[in-house]
């Protein structure tokens, strides 16, 4: 059976069904969906059955597509394109080896093998375990876990995944890289070892005709009916199988859970080398392509196996690693896949990449693959931060501007200095998308802006490691020590690194030119730490629920939700969870977690909170008291089972017990009406802003909503404005809302927007606001916009980069904010004696007033500052030859700014040269300094930056500043009088050789 995949042309199948009708070839539709049904009861000769794949493929390059007009018709037009096709000399059209080509004839071979082609899910996934989508199976994960029934019995997929556990080593290996495309075939309780062996093998020699002699393959040391069927059924020679232990093949969730053997298939780069001392860990001749894991066990707590019920079938085929072989190129990043965009940033660097040495092809190879996965990032929602995916963004980001500047990027690549490269190579990137994720095109403007933004804020980053490098370099060279090399920390070289994006090797050129050494072994020692932490993250998908609730998702039935058109229902218990562990009853004054048969109650998700309300019992004739339990939330477990989160205020409750589930619906009206003008609100910021304009996330609660989306500026006063007009004109129209369930297919058609972070199946719940909004949704809304009564935008901020967050209110919280601004007004009105027109005007003129008379404070304590200063002018030490004025003293209780304009005032009273350090204390525990030199002072060598950096940190704190000029703070103010008599002597010594 064939589930119609985009990427797959439809009009092979059509050509294939006309001459397979000799052999029971059967084809049925249901609505949008085309699914075919092959019986063969003969077999068509295998060049012809090439040969009709590769017409296919031909016309629909050309664009030529067989419309359906009758079916006689049409399989005439069908015979007379195939009669005047003429095959090759091998029997049937070459097939090309690009990328696009070789994950077309992956994903057909499956189909034509029963497998339903599903789509790819988002790098984005819907799981609280990882960060990003790591594996093929991830969004399988639920129905290996047995959480959710399967849609069908076997599927293959092409998916976008990333990991960054290995990101050092992208560019200095051959096969590693962040952004990947893995093919998979799965079998969720339908084929198993036999079956995927056998189609693996065929796959890899009769489609993409490797030779038998390269191919090698392992088996788990205690599988013997793996090394079974690969010796004894495929044939393949013996010496060419190893097995190997757990760690290398056996897959496992986590300590518990699903897991099983595996078996790997390598290619041979080396075959002259023999098999007596071959070793599958060598990855200067092996590469393995194709990974089959076999789930066929759970591990118990006690760690022992048990087999599963339903045995699945687990598999992923590296694009990347697959073309470097049909491509025949010496490593993954010169393959058609991520080639180009290397030759575009060598064209930049002005760089001949087939001449380079070893260093630059690396550099080009970080900045291709990155470049790759940063767009594939920004176009799934990612945008760049400094926490969890938008890091990971961030930090691919500054990887690439790096390698560009070490290969002399500078600017744009093309004159403009003040430009950007990385939209460049994005559009590279975008180019080659269409077959991988045709959203990225639509997404592109985002990426563009995105990147721009990023690598212009990055740039500024890496100047300001300029000047800590600078810094840096100055104190090696002054801590010098008798005949020893200066040396720059390894903790210092790694907070460039890390902190500023500074690269190791420039910071060695850098050194190395003012001759300072740098503490590569400490550097090393920061880096394995990082690692450690990062590799602590792990990249691993768990296939794990934990306690009591995994194991009610395959006991229970699921939850039968009734609350989009019921707010209460006769319902009976069907679990209880006390802190994760199943219990039979609760009583008064217990937190508990009850699981109902049907509840009219909404679960969090899509953004929208969990419902509140009541669950009772009316007790019975036996004197049996009622039953009272408050819900203050309500979570999915297993994406099945409800869970209501909680506490018996009175009687007791039970397993099997009949309970009454009342949901709150003033809180109900309340999640509703922000959960519609949510859907109003992302309209109009399409309208206002531009249709590019997509969520980033959302939070739909009782008191108000929230609403992040991807927008490079603030907005405007005008553009609130018109937003919220748009909103509540359409609030006024009273505009019907309706939905309807339909396959996810003709709901995209139809132009359905999906929600930010959602997992979809193959059906889906369509939200229509009819002429204003259409979206994937699975909430609750009103049914008529007038509903809402009205909307308001209470704030509008920056929240990463390219990224805005819009809070607002709706119905009775709009009410309420209304009011109590009114309010707010009212008491103003009153404390001024003003009217509400002339509320603007009387508080800027306060606000004016308010300014001035600080000034003029500001100004009184200057003033009182350099009194004070000038009172001490004559106890300034005089040192040297020079006569070189030294002050260093303390003011009391005086502002830094106020020091500062002392110090520069003290420094013109007193002449060059001239070193002046101010201390003061305020606010009882907050210590300034201020370091004033003259130009001599300078010139002989000293620098205020430094010395007050210094003399701060005896008082616990730090600073620094120009040669001439520098503040510090500090926290010790009892270290203050030894710290200024200390900074005396240090200048006293400094300057007693100081020549005229």
């Amino acid at each position: 059976m064939y589930h119609h995949d985009p990427r797959v042309p439809w009009v092979y199948f059509k050509i294939m069904s006309a001459f397979f009708e000799r052999t029971t070839f059967n084809m049925c539709i249901a609505g949008d969906e085309t699914h075919w049904m092959l019986r063969r009861k003969t077999i068509m000769n295998e060049s012809r059955v090439r040969h009709l794949y590769s017409l296919g493929r031909a016309l629909t390059r050309k664009g030529i597509f067989l419309q359906d007009t009758n079916q006689k018709t049409r399989m005439q037009s069908i015979s007379a394109l195939v009669e005047t096709t003429k095959e090759d000399s091998t029997g049937f059209t070459t097939f090309s080896n690009d990328g696009n080509e070789i994950r077309r004839r992956f994903l057909e071979f499956f189909a034509l093998r029963g497998h339903i082609v599903l789509p790819g899910s988002s790098l984005v996934p819907n799981d609280p375990t990882v960060l990003l989508t790591i594996a093929g199976m991830l969004q399988f994960k639920p129905v290996f876990l047995g959480q959710v029934p399967r849609q069908v019995p076997r599927a293959t997929t092409s998916q976008k995944c990333l990991r960054t556990n290995d990101v050092e080593n992208v560019g200095r290996t051959a096969r590693h890289h962040t952004f990947f495309e893995m093919l998979g075939n799965f079998s969720f309780g339908d084929y198993f070892k036999q079956d995927a062996i056998r189609w693996a093998w065929e796959l890899a020699i009769d489609e993409f005709k490797l030779p038998v002699e390269r191919v090698w393959v392992s088996v788990f040391e205690d599988d013997d009916e793996a090394m079974k069927i690969w010796r004894d059924e495929i044939g393949m020679p013996e010496e060419r199988i190893k097995r190997m232990g757990k760690d290398d093949n056996f897959w496992a969730s986590g300590p518990t859970g699903p897991c099983g053997p595996c078996s790997e298939m390598y290619y041979d780069f080396h075959p002259e080398e023999g098999t007596v001392t071959a070793d599958l860990g060598d990855d200067s001749r092996f590469l393995e392509f194709y990974n089959l894991v076999f789930m066929q066990f759970n591990r118990k707590d006690d760690g022992s196996l048990e087999l599963l019920k339903q045995k699945n079938i687990d598999t992923g085929l590296g694009l990347e690693r697959m073309a470097r072989i049909l491509q025949n190129v010496p490593n993954n990043y010169e393959t058609d896949l991520i080639f180009p965009i290397i030759r575009c940033a060598a064209k930049l660097a002005g760089v001949n990449y087939e001449a380079a040495d070893d260093r630059s092809k690396r550099l080009l190879k970080v900045i291709g693959d990155h470049s790759r996965a940063v767009v594939y990032l920004i176009s799934d929602g990612v945008s760049p931060s400094n926490l969890g995916r938008g890091y990971i963004v961030r930090r691919l980001i500054r990887r690439v501007v790096r390698m560009g500047r070490l290969l002399g990027i500078r600017g744009d690549g093309k004159g403009n200095l003040e430009g950007t490269f990385l939209p460049t190579l994005a559009k590279v990137a975008v180019g080659m998308s269409t077959e991988i994720d045709p959203d990225v095109k639509h997404n592109a403007s985002r990426i563009y802006q995105e990147l721009h933004g990023e690598e212009l804020k990055f740039v500024q980053t890496l100047e300001r490691g300029e000047k800590l490098l600078e810094q840096l370099l100055e104190e090696a060279v002054a801590s010098e020590k008798g005949t020893s090399k200066p040396s720059l920390a390894g903790k210092g070289v790694f907070m460039l690194y890390d902190t500023y994006g500074y690269p190791i090797e420039l910071t060695e050129e850098v050194a190395a030119e003012r001759g300072v050494s740098i503490d590569l072994e400490g550097f090393e020692a920061e880096m394995e730490g990082q690692r450690k932490q990062s590799q602590a993250a792990h990249n691993v998908v768990k296939l794990s629920l934990g306690g009591a609730a995994a194991e009610l998702s395959t006991m229970i039935p699921e939850t039968e939700f009734l609350g989009y058109t019921a707010l209460e229902s006769d319902s009976f218990v069907s679990a209880l969870l006390c802190k994760g562990v199943s219990i039979l009853e609760a009583h008064a004054g217990d937190e508990v977690e009850v699981v109902l048969d049907r509840t009219p109650f909404y679960a969090e998700s899509g953004g929208q909170i969990g419902d509140r309300g009541l669950l009772v019992t009316g007790g019975n004739t036996q004197g049996e008291v009622s039953s009272i339990l408050q819900v203050l939330d309500v979570q999915k477990a297993g994406g099945s089972l409800f869970l209501h989160k909680s506490v018996v205020q009175q009687g007791k409750v039970a397993i099997g017990m009949k309970v009454k589930a009342l949901v709150e619906t003033t809180l109900r009206k309340s999640v509703q009406n922000h959960h519609t003008a949510t859907h109003l609100l992302q309209a109009a910021l399409k309208r206002v802003l531009g249709s590019e304009v997509s969520q980033a996330g959302s939070l739909v609660a009782f008191d108000r909503l929230r609403f992040d989306f991807n927008f490079s500026r603030p907005m405007t006063d005008m553009e609130i404005a018109q937003v919220e007009n748009f909103i509540n004109e359409w609030i006024s129209l009273a505009v019907p809302l309706d939905w309807q369930i339909m396959p996810l297919l003709e709901a995209k058609k139809a132009g359905a927007i999906a929600m930010f972070g959602e997992k979809y199946g193959e059906r889906v719940r369509v939200v229509n606001v009819p002429g204003i909004s259409l979206e994937l949704c699975g909430g609750t809304h009103v049914n008529n916009t007038s509903e809402i009564r009205g909307f308001k935008v209470i704030s509008e901020q920056g929240i990463a980069s390219g990224i805005r967050r819009i809070e607002a209110v709706a119905g009775s919280a709009y009410i309420d904010y209304v009011n109590a601004r009114d309010n707010i007004v009212k008491q103003l009105i009153s404390t001024l004696k003003v009217k509400a027109d002339d509320l603007p005007s009387r508080i800027t003129g306060l606000l004016e007033e308010t300014r001035l008379a600080k000034s003029e404070a500001a100004n009184l304590r200057a003033e009182v500052a350099c009194a004070k200063v000038e009172a001490l002018a004559d106890s300034a030490l005089i040192v040297g030859p020079a006569n070189a004025r030294v002050l260093s003293t303390s003011l009391g209780d005086v502002d830094p700014e106020s020091l500062k304009l002392a110090a520069e005032h003290m420094l013109k009273l007193l002449g060059d040269p001239a070193a002046i350090i101010l201390g003061s204390c305020t606010r009882g525990d907050k210590v300034s300094f201020v370091a004033a030199f003259s130009q001599k002072v300078v010139e002989h060598g000293l620098q205020a930056g430094n010395f007050v950096s210094k003399i701060a940190r005896l008082c616990g704190g730090g600073g620094g500043g120009r040669p001439n000029f520098a503040q510090a703070g500090g926290k010790h103010p009892e270290k203050l009088t030894d710290a200024l008599d200390q900074a005396r002597d240090e200048l006293k010594n400094a300057l007693l050789h100081c020549s005229e």
